[in-house]
């Protein structure tokens, strides 16, 4: 787990992911959240980001998980990215839902807001679960009221070179990219300077 230095006062941005946000295949400081850090800095936000991110995570386990890192971390943002290794699985989307809605609610309990970054199956899934799968995400926002980045590789999914040899984890390149999808949904969520 990353933790970055910031003012006392900080609020704490707590981002809730998977390998995606976590950095797999990077180095260290290469990974979007890192980079939120240095532009949150540059911009004047007080905040510090907090990557609780775990390679693998499903929407189930970062349910589990979620109740503890919110005692600990206190965020006054969350950002859940979770639920493409449940798409991976071919886990039906109706279980992600509820583990989606389940987060949200717990985050909301604690105080905070939540950014809900949405993610999109590779065609071999077949037209229905792609479908499906995408449009999970949209209804959980919209049935709860949460800000939602439709999808976390925007803009660059279908260029290759931007991808690690497994074609599912984006490059360092990459990073800014990803960066500024996240940016446009979290930044009407930080207020003042």
């Amino acid at each position: 787990m990353l933790m970055f230095a910031g003012a006392a006062q900080a609020s704490t941005i707590l981002v809730w992911g998977d390998s995606l946000s976590a950095g797999y295949g990077l180095k260290p400081g290469e990974a979007w959240p890192t980079l939120l850090q240095t532009r949150l800095k540059d911009e004047g936000f007080r905040h510090t980001v907090v990557n609780a991110s775990v390679s693998g995570e499903t929407s189930a386990g970062g349910r589990s998980r979620l109740p503890a890192a919110l005692e600990q971390h206190k965020p006054s943002i969350v950002i859940l990215e979770l639920g493409a290794n449940d798409g991976l699985r071919g886990l039906r989307p109706q279980l992600m839902a509820e583990n989606l809605t389940a987060m949200i609610d717990a985050a909301r309990a604690a105080g905070s807001q939540v950014l809900l970054v949405g993610m999109q199956m590779p065609p071999n899934y077949g037209v229905t679960y792609t479908r499906r799968f995408a449009e999970t995400f949209t209804e959980v926002a919209q049935a709860h009221k949460v800000p939602l980045v439709p999808f976390l590789l925007d803009g660059f999914a279908h260029q290759p070179e931007l991808f690690l040899a497994d074609g599912i984890h984006p490059t360092a390149e990459a990073q800014p990219r990803v960066l500024d999808t996240v940016w446009q949904g979290l930044k009407p969520l930080l207020g003042r300077k």
